[in-house]
């Protein structure tokens, strides 16, 4: 993933996923009300691992 993605919740939260650096992420994840809850750090392995598991539920 070379560019942002936001992921909406049902309800109004979100999780913003973008590059950091070459081989890290930041995950940003917001209440319906835009405050930031938590930031968090992945590798690449991780984020891969986590869209998987994602397009698998949506499926």
């Amino acid at each position: 993933m070379k560019h942002s993605t936001t992921i909406h919740t049902a309800d109004g939260s979100s999780v913003t996923i973008r590059p950091r650096g070459a081989y890290e992420y930041d995950l940003e994840t917001r209440n319906a009300r835009g405050e930031t809850i938590a930031t968090v750090i992945m590798d690449r392995a991780d984020v891969r691992a986590l869209m998987a598991e994602m397009d698998e539920v949506a499926a």
